[in-house]
């Protein structure tokens, strides 16, 4: 049986409100380096992180993810 993925949008998202990934981790307060993985889906949020992104996009969280079909 093959394993579902959820993947990440929030690439897609800093791109299309042309915020870099330092400003990203500076509002959190995390490392550049964890944006990164985030923004490569090497690794996922916490679910409390990504509503704080989905805050400081000004986009719903549902924005914010890519579902498997």
């Amino acid at each position: 049986m093959k394993k579902n993925k959820v993947y990440n949008r929030i690439k897609a998202n800093l791109a299309l409100h042309q915020v870099k990934n330092k400003k990203l981790a500076e509002q959190l307060r995390i490392s550049p380096q964890t944006v990164s993985k985030w923004c490569t889906n090497q690794s996922q949020p916490s679910i409390p992180q990504l509503y704080a992104i989905a805050i400081f996009l000004n986009v719903p969280v549902t924005d914010l993810l890519e579902l498997p079909c």
